[in-house]
């Protein structure tokens, strides 16, 4: 790694990334600061900081060795090195874009206002697995993890001669729309100014959301000083709980298929 980064840097690529995953057995606050100390080496333009998640089917769901995604303890442990992190991060001159990404002060922007926005824009993604989505349609692929499934699937992929029809896939109707804008918006560090939301459905998401935002309000997850300027924002203790914050927002019937899905 050290030499492929190495590489990176003499190429003279404007935008370095590094990804770090936090919440593995044993971890502690020191050996994650060591760890993000070892990347700020290299003085990357974006750093991602990822909670690490067990899912079903997986090797480490399998173990039964790790701690799960239900287990509080661990929940707990996550959140501890995500706001070390947060805040070392924050010490060292990076600013913080989402939950995840952050940005070194003076960093080459990549996602400038002519730039892509995940939503309002569409997205075409390339290869299996890959995720698109219209104005009226969120498709991709199966999904699968375990590996008898998995090669299933390229199979099919790589035999596949005609791509001009979605297999797996859910229409966006009216309501779900504003769910995605308003969830791609507001896990953003800067949140949503409400009158780009108001312009785009002709309501206020206080309208169309009133008790989930209520509900995240009360947790404390809603900045009192943004909304009075008129902008969506989470507090930087609601940007920890983005990944809780996300599911509490799905609609009813997305809860209904992914209850109904087959893990493969």
């Amino acid at each position: 790694m050290e030499a492929a980064l190495g590489l990176i840097r003499d190429a003279r690529i404007p935008v370095l990334n590094i990804d770090l995953i936090y919440g593995i057995d044993g971890q502690t606050e020191e050996s994650w600061r060591t760890s993000l100390d070892a990347a700020l080496q290299w003085r990357p333009e974006e750093l991602y900081l990822y909670p690490l998640y067990v899912r079903p089917l997986t090797g480490l769901g399998r173990s039964g060795g790790s701690a799960t995604d239900a287990d509080s303890a661990w929940d707990e442990q996550r959140l501890r090195l995500y706001r070390a992190g947060r805040d070392h991060l924050l010490s060292h001159g990076y600013e913080q874009v989402s939950m995840r990404m952050f940005r070194r002060a003076g960093a080459p922007l990549t996602d400038g206002p002519d730039d892509y926005a995940c939503q309002t824009d569409g997205m075409i993604g390339l290869g299996c697995g890959a995720r698109s989505y219209t104005s009226r349609l969120h498709y991709s692929f199966d999904y699968a993890v375990e590996m008898r499934e998995v090669r299933a699937i390229i199979d099919g992929y790589t035999a596949t001669e005609d791509f001009s029809h979605a297999e797996v896939g859910r229409f966006t109707d009216g309501g779900e729309a504003r769910r995605r804008h308003l969830l791609q918006s507001v896990l953003q560090a800067a949140g949503m100014p409400v009158a780009e939301y108001r312009e785009r459905f002709g309501t206020s998401p206080q309208e169309d959301f009133r008790e989930e935002l209520a509900l995240f309000e009360a947790r404390g997850w809603l900045d009192p000083d943004a909304a009075a300027a008129g902008v969506l924002r989470l507090t930087p203790e609601g940007l920890a709980h983005s990944d809780a914050l996300g599911p509490d927002l799905f609609s009813p019937a997305v809860r209904a298929a992914m209850a109904a899905y087959e893990l493969k």
